[in-house]
């Protein structure tokens, strides 16, 4: 957590910029954190297997992200705004 010192710095500098600074949306199950497209792949890949140790999941995880190809990554990158379309509102004109 940030001291009150540094918060109101780092409020003055974005306030400089002339930066909106936007909340975090309330907490909804359809825009869950857990269910973007890299996280919902890791779950299907991580499905089942147990670990009994922690160097064993971390060694899985990035082992994981490792063999993925660029393919993987561009088509999570292209369907970022579909998911910005649930989370950020729309302004209503």
């Amino acid at each position: 957590m940030l001291d009150p010192f540094t918060a109101i710095v780092t409020q003055q500098k974005l306030n400089a910029l002339g930066w909106e600074v936007l909340g975090h949306p309330p907490y909804s199950l359809a825009i869950a954190p857990s269910d973007y497209y890299l996280f919902r792949s890791l779950q299907n890949y991580l499905t089942g297997k147990k670990f009994k140790y922690f160097e064993s999941v971390s060694k899985a995880v990035v082992g994981y992200f490792n063999s993925k190809d660029e393919n993987f990554y561009k088509t999570g990158i292209h369907r970022l705004p579909e998911r910005w379309q649930q989370v950020v509102p729309k302004n209503e004109t």
